[in-house]
């Protein structure tokens, strides 16, 4: 997805409660298959086995810029420049060897690795690198701060800023490079879906592929032979996390990177010698976002009053099982802890519940209650909107009811809406939503959070689709903060700078903060051993993230 992580699956507020004993009986998905994988005995060459709880079926979609792309497609088969690790805060070179910002900050120069080839055999050279960020503005936009990419030679890759723009480097470095001579063959690259794909990754060559299930094996050219410990990886298609759920606790996967409630009990209790799980922040915030193209949510009084009605305690103790904790104002957490503003956590109100407040803030913006307890629009219609997520979202469905139970204190009435992930995307991509749950961006510095959040450069008209900014809320202080940001790379100044934009976002409350988001992770060593754990932080458990293969060029094999 595009700047959020699907979830799973169960709604209602008692859903944790519940939510156990589901994982735990005949509730299967329509993709729940065994794995030759998961509950197989370990010789050394079986495959990685991991389900993924949100799609019941799969398309042999292999197309990186497309956005119904097949799981593992960003992660095993094509590659970046460099990896950043938000678990350790590291960054490791990958395609790339090392890169040299200009002084100026208006271009990055790369060097790229000697001896990799393409799963076809063919050179990975500089071209590969134009060319991919050619493809990439036509197809899907963006870069708007690259003027150009200059190929010096095979090796040597110069990408030019139109301004000086510090937060490139891991733009830049973290796109992933597809190759020239497949590419610029296919007639529309929009819609071709790539089904028997060319990278550079550790895993590349599609076999066994059905809609419930599909293998990806070794890349034959791999530049990291020794790397390429396991045989290959299974992925399995799950319509909702209850199937998922079960095929981990049953032990017929090897990684399970979804959401389970009471995960000590439900999963690593069964076996506690080899099941394990580690859940570390993002470094972004769960945020309740409001679609302030529609009133009233373009009024800030009601989306600060909205936000002192819940109660962030019992969304983080329910409706997230206890694993993450209330966000506040800033709009930061987890790893941009470093960046936050004491000053302005301490003077911020508007993320503490107080039913008596946001009754009192809304009485004076005008939405009145009526004699039977329910508040009215300004036009005289009833306060009543939609809080959408995808059906498959257990956790978020729970915090959605419990967020419609608190706006009833406050004479609100929010109606939880739950079709499918893919219905809900498209509201939130066109503008057509009232209100939803969404992810914050996460990179090294809150700028991309920021820009997400505020900026007025990301805002989309209702009906164009966008990616980024769902809420459409624009301030162009903002943009001036952003762009004096980005044009530095003092930390000092850069500082400051996150402390007038947190001042800003707790003026403006462009969204609403909930929790800290964390990244779901849990595994088995009975068949494969090398994971990344709090003690060892070189990747996290998150199967959609960049740190991805960096985990799947560190497993070695159980040989029983």
């Amino acid at each position: 997805m595009s700047r959020f992580t699907l979830r799973s699956r169960l709604g209602g507020v008692a859903a944790l409660a519940v939510a156990a004993s589901l994982a735990l009986s005949g509730c299967t998905s329509s993709g729940g298959q065994s794995a030759a994988g998961g509950g197989a005995s370990a010789n050394g060459k079986q495959l990685l086995t991991i389900p993924r709880e949100d799609m019941g079926t799969f398309t042999r979609n292999f197309n990186p810029f497309s956005p119904n792309v097949a799981p593992m497609t960003q992660q095993a088969i094509y590659e970046s420049l460099l990896v950043y690790n938000p678990a350790k805060g590291n960054t490791v070179p990958w395609l790339g060897t090392k890169w040299t910002p200009a002084a100026d900050g208006k271009s990055i120069t790369f060097t790229l690795r000697d001896g990799v080839t393409w799963s076809d055999g063919e050179p990975f050279t500089a071209a590969d690198v134009v060319y991919t960020f050619e493809l990439q503005k036509k197809l899907l936009g963006g870069y708007d701060y690259l003027a150009k990419v200059v190929a010096k030679d095979d090796h040597t890759v110069v990408f030019q800023f139109n301004r000086a723009f510090s937060p490139g480097l891991y733009e830049v470095g973290q796109q992933i490079i597809v190759p020239k001579h497949v590419w610029e063959k296919i007639s529309d690259p929009s819609k071709d879906t790539n089904p028997d794909p060319v990278g550079t990754g550790p895993y590349t060559q599609v076999a066994n592929f059905s809609s419930q299930s599909y293998d990806l094996l070794k890349n034959p050219h791999y530049w990291q032979p020794a790397k390429q410990k396991i045989t290959g990886i299974r992925m399995l298609a799950f319509a909702g996390n209850d199937g998922a759920n079960l095929a981990a606790v049953n032990g017929d996967v090897d990684w399970a990177p979804q959401y389970m409630p009471n995960i000590q009990q439900t999963y690593v209790a069964k076996d506690p010698e080899h099941r394990h799980y580690w859940f570390p922040p993002t470094g972004s915030d769960i945020n309740w976002q409001l679609n302030t193209t529609k009133a009233p949510f373009d009024d800030v009084d009601v989306r600060k009053a909205l936000s002192m009605a819940i109660d962030r305690g019992a969304i983080t103790k329910i409706g997230m099982s206890g694993y993450t904790s209330p966000a506040d104002c800033t709009g930061l957490s987890g790893n941009y802890d470093t960046w936050r503003d004491a000053d302005v956590v301490a003077t911020c109100d508007w993320t503490k519940r107080d039913v008596s407040a946001a009754n009192a803030l809304l009485d004076k913006a005008g939405y009145a209650k009526g004699s039977d307890g329910k508040r009215t629009l300004k036009d005289g219609k009833p306060f009543t909107f939609k809080i959408s997520v995808g059906s498959t979202s257990s956790d978020w469905l729970s915090v959605a009811n419990i967020i419609a139970q608190n706006l009833a204190d406050v004479g609100i009435t929010a109606k939880v809406d739950a079709p499918d992930w893919s219905a809900v995307t498209s509201s939130y991509e066109q503008g057509t939503f009232d209100t939803g749950i969404v992810w914050a961006n996460n990179a090294p510095t809150p700028y991309q959070l920021y820009r997400g959040l505020m900026s007025t450069t990301t805002v989309k008209p209702v009906g164009i689709q966008t990616t980024d900014n769902y809420h459409r809320f624009g301030d162009k202080a903002a943009d001036t903060l952003l762009d004096q940001f980005a044009s530095t790379g003092d930390a000092t100044t850069q500082h400051t700078l996150v402390d007038q934009l947190q001042a800003l976002f707790a003026k403006e409350a462009p969204v609403i903060p909930l929790f800290s988001g964390p990244q779901w992770g849990a595994y088995t060593t009975v068949r494969f051993t090398g994971w990344p754990t709090e003690a060892d932080p070189y990747a996290t458990l998150d199967t959609r993230a960049p740190t991805t293969v960096l985990v799947l060029t560190s497993l070695t094999p159980v040989t029983k």
